[in-house]
């Protein structure tokens, strides 16, 4: 059902006597109606998005929650993508012309704003940076009229959120792209720029072994299992065996058929030498996410403390090994400097290569994964 709404104008009152008013008026009274419906489709309604979009395919807005929300098949156009705009990115400066991300942050950041800001401007669209320390998600206004209302003006949408319930929200009311920019479940941007940077350094993934240690009740870990069982290599995960820092069981299920489909693999447990022996790629993350209370510093310490990445770790791996972490990092902490800093780091490759996949995704989203220059 629709209900038309009349603006307030002298003209409204004669609405109300529709019928005994000469058709030309009445067509202009009609024009002037600000027409809501309760449909989400917006060809239903009068908004003129529709015509600013353009065609679009049938799949039509595609969102990306976690990275196990794309196919093998796109995740390797956004790589194939991403090397291209990173060989000549002139190339692709008018890719995203007149087009806007709106950039929401509940959490802090640097590599995330920075790189997404940047990469509109390098493709010839624009990004807003909305903070929602101003005006909390879900608080003043439900995520749902966010997610509608933003909908009409942009292009594409990132969150950078605490709990996966509002990524998912956004989402599910949501016209355009919506891409999880990191939230307490997953961090698809960041495996883009991962992958991207596995294949930089190793020529391919393919058959590749990596071990992830330290906090598994994390994000990170969650969507670098997905990833793995995405594309086809394996992964150990180590860790404490103590209650807070194990892998939630909806991620170990949803990885058992990612693996079904693609063939990759994971295997969890304890120990951080059984773990890093013999792989190609080393990968530890912070201890004190952005959302760990200050106060169980000391706690959450002793249990992790096993799980270091230092000079012996690195030992165990392939020779050829490099190690990854996603940044920020603390030196002495989740690793040692010497690793952090040493020969087969590969940490700031990464964190420029967020900049790169992410041109790649958004341009994929906005004009579809079949989009050529």
């Amino acid at each position: 059902p629709v209900r038309c709404v009349l603006p307030p104008s002298s003209l409204a009152p004669a609405m109300l006597a529709f019928r005994n008013v000469v058709p030309a008026m009445a067509a202009k009274l009609a024009r002037n109606a600000v027409c809501v419906s309760g449909q989400r489709n917006l060809k239903d309604s009068i908004s003129a998005k529709p015509k600013w979009d353009g065609p679009k395919g049938k799949e039509y807005p595609k969102h990306v929650a976690t990275i196990g929300s794309l196919s093998q098949e796109q995740v390797m156009k956004v790589m194939d993508l991403a090397l291209a705009m990173k060989k000549d990115p002139h190339a692709y400066k008018s890719a995203l012309k007149d087009r806007t991300l709106l950039m929401m942050f509940e959490k802090p950041s640097l590599r995330t704003r920075v790189s997404l800001e940047t990469g509109m401007t390098q493709l010839g669209g624009h990004g807003i940076y909305y903070a929602l320390a101003d005006s909390p998600l879900g608080k003043k206004e439900s995520i749902q009229d966010t997610a509608i209302v933003a909908s009409r003006f942009v292009d594409a949408m990132t969150a950078r959120v605490y709990t996966r319930q509002a990524v998912n929200e956004l989402i599910a009311n949501s016209h355009v792209p919506v891409i999880n920019a990191l939230d307490d479940y997953a961090h698809p941007c960041q495996m883009l720029a991962d992958l991207l940077t596995i294949i930089e350094h190793r020529g391919s993934f393919k058959g590749m072994k990596m071990a992830f240690v330290g906090d598994c009740q994390n994000n990170m870990t969650y969507d670098l299992m997905r990833l793995a069982c995405l594309m086809g290599f394996h992964i150990n995960v180590a860790g404490p065996a103590d209650k807070g820092f194990n892998v939630e069981w909806s991620v170990v299920k949803e990885c058992e058929e990612l693996q079904k489909q693609y063939g990759g693999s994971f295997k969890i447990g304890n120990n951080r030498d059984e773990a890093v022996k013999g792989v190609d790629v080393v990968y530890c993350d912070s201890w004190m996410s952005y959302g760990i209370p200050n106060d169980e510093r000391i706690e959450r310490f002793k249990a992790l403390m096993p799980y270091q990445i230092d000079a012996a770790a690195m030992a165990l791996a392939d020779k050829n090994a490099i190690f990854m972490n996603c940044l920020p990092a603390v030196r002495g902490e989740e690793q040692t400097a010497d690793v952090l800093e040493g020969p087969q780091s590969v940490i700031y490759d990464q964190a420029e290569n967020r900049l790169h996949a992410q041109k790649a995704l958004i341009t994929l989203l906005i004009n579809g994964f079949d989009w050529k220059v």
